[in-house]
């Protein structure tokens, strides 16, 4: 799971969180990060981040935590699949702060059923999940239809708490209607009155 340090992640939900918005992002990773351990344990979860925080919290819980090079979003998960060892890998976007441990466990169940597979975000073109033996990670714009040209298969699963991943203030909104995790919801209802209308 890549995960930006706090202070540079979320720079789109400064409008709704202003100078909490290092608070906000660092929660929407944790609640990812907790959801995904109630599914798989700490100890199976590869943590790619420069935050210090979250790295320092999930490393004493288990969580085998990678220093972020700073490379971008697909490198830093190919660095994640190559300190994890033998596949197959999950790799999952830490910015989903609606996401249910059961819908997670459903996603992958899906997945074994498939040698390489994804789950598209809730548009249908980006991805919130890749699944499979050893592969070439193609996160960001597209990356639903790169997945696919791959020869991955798409799980058009009806998952809104997993596909919905928050990066402005309207997707914060969708994941909001869904039902946020604790410290999200928590970071939140912290913002100061004028912000949090």
């Amino acid at each position: 799971m890549p995960v930006k340090d706090a202070r540079v992640g979320k720079s789109r939900l400064a409008g709704v969180a202003g100078p909490d918005r290092q608070r906000l992002s660092r929660a929407i990773a944790e609640d990812t990060i907790a959801a995904a351990a109630q599914v798989v344990g700490a100890r199976r979860l590869v943590l790619v981040t420069g935050d210090r925080p979250l790295a320092a919290s999930w490393g004493a819980a288990g969580a085998l935590v990678v220093e972020d090079r700073g490379a971008g979003l697909n490198d830093a998960i190919s660095d994640a699949i190559r300190a994890a060892g033998t596949g197959p890998y999950a790799a999952l976007l830490g910015d989903l702060p609606a996401l249910r441990p059961c819908d997670l466990a459903r996603a992958l169940c899906a997945a074994d059923h498939h040698e390489q597979s994804f789950v598209p975000d809730a548009d249908g073109t980006g991805t919130v999940l890749r699944c499979g033996g050893a592969f070439v990670p193609r996160f960001g714009a597209g990356s639903a239809a790169a997945h696919a040209a791959d020869g991955a298969t798409p799980l058009d699963l009806d998952l809104p708490h997993l596909r919905t991943d928050v990066d402005d203030e309207p997707s914060l909104v969708a994941a909001a209607r869904l039902g946020l995790g604790p410290a999200t919801r928590s970071a939140l209802e912290a913002l100061r009155p004028a912000d949090h209308r």
